[in-house]
C-alpha cells in the first residue's frame, strides 16, 4: 500500500495526500484547492471524492 497519492479532478492536479497517523493529509497543488489544505481523510479515495465535491461547490454559477 502506498503512502502518498496524487489527486486529480477532471484531469487537473488537485493535490497530493500523504499517509500519517490519522489518515491521509491533503496538500493542495494549486490555489483552487487551498480550501482542502491540511484536511485529513480516512482514505485516499475519500480525499478524491472531497476534491470533486469541492470543485462542484466552488464552481461559478451560470447566470
Amino acid at each position: 500500500m502506498s503512502d502518498s497519492y496524487i489527486i486529480e479532478v477532471s484531469s487537473q492536479a488537485a493535490g497530493i495526500v500523504v499517509r500519517d497517523r490519522s489518515g491521509f493529509r491533503f496538500f493542495a497543488a494549486s490555489e483552487r484547492f487551498q480550501g482542502l489544505e491540511g484536511q485529513v481523510f480516512r482514505t485516499a479515495r475519500a480525499a478524491e471524492r472531497a476534491a470533486s465535491r469541492f470543485v462542484e461547490q466552488t464552481a461559478p454559477q451560470a447566470a
